[in-house]
């Protein structure tokens, strides 16, 4: 057997999952993509995880779909117009969901984007809950300027994070920013030094998993629904969040820490 795709490591509550294909820039395959759902259903089943942390090994973040895939795609499509077309459309939803199983973890994900994210390797930081780039880093996706629509919800995930004026700029040119640019848009949260975007990364999840998770899992939730929802729905969602988080454990430990003036120690009950 060769070396695996994806590779999880652990630290308590925190798991980091690395796309691991360097010599090819870690391009998303089939193979890869269902090596990569199998980790996020297994790690979205286990109670005790509390952040997520993704990542590339090498150089790169993902240069995106796989190029023998996508010749392929276009070859039949050539070959077999309209009976492909429906095809690839099936084809294509599907890979989307492989990767796109990460929108289903309950805690927090967190994109470590340590070098080149292009394509549909930026979609996947972008379905991410939170983003760190390289400030060296290449962030774009060029779908335009490979003869492609955008796909894996890249026109659905960038207007909700830098706006429509600024995202659709961008999908129409298929222009390429650094990661200092990518902060300055909004389209990560902070662009670091090369060296720093993993260990910031994991602050960052240790940060989170040190909050309460069941508040936690509900404040994610919270922001999946918001886009969609009126201020009236939202209140009534967000009391209903708090009803239940005034049932736990963790709100009695949180109050008593608080008027005790130390950390609270959260146990998820």
């Amino acid at each position: 057997m060769g070396t695996p795709l994806v590779r999880i490591d652990r630290d308590g509550a925190i798991a980091t999952l690395t796309l691991q294909d360097p010599e090819r820039r870690n391009a998303m395959s089939e193979a890869m993509g269902e090596a990569f759902a199998a980790e996020m259903v297994a790690l979205a089943a286990e109670p005790g995880l509390r952040a997520v942390v993704l990542t590339g090994a090498g150089d790169a973040f993902s240069a995106g779909g796989d190029f023998g895939m996508l010749e392929g795609l276009a070859e039949n499509a050539t070959a077999r117009p309209g009976v492909a077309r429906r095809e690839t459309r099936d084809s294509m939803r599907a890979f989307y969901g492989l990767f796109l199983t990460l929108r289903e973890l309950p805690c927090p994900a967190i994109a470590a984007i340590n070098g080149h994210a292009i394509g549909a390797g930026l979609c996947v930081a972008l379905a991410c809950d939170l983003r760190i780039a390289s400030r060296e880093a290449k962030l774009g996706l060029n779908f335009t300027r490979l003869g492609l629509h955008p796909g894996m919800g890249a026109t659905w995930t960038l207007p909700r994070l830098i706006g429509a004026a600024p995202a659709a700029e961008l999908l129409y040119t298929g222009r390429v920013v650094t990661g200092e640019e990518a902060a300055a848009l909004g389209m990560v949260n902070r662009a670091v030094a090369p060296d720093r975007v993993l260990p910031d990364a994991l602050e960052l999840a240790r940060e989170i998993a040190e909050a309460a998770p069941i508040a936690v899992a509900g404040v994610k939730r919270a922001l999946a629904r918001s886009a969609a929802a009126t201020l009236d729905d939202q209140l009534g969602f967000e009391a209903a969040e708090q009803a239940h988080c005034f049932e736990t454990r963790d709100v009695a430990e949180g109050l008593a820490a608080a008027r005790e003036r130390r950390r609270p120690k959260f146990e998820g009950r």
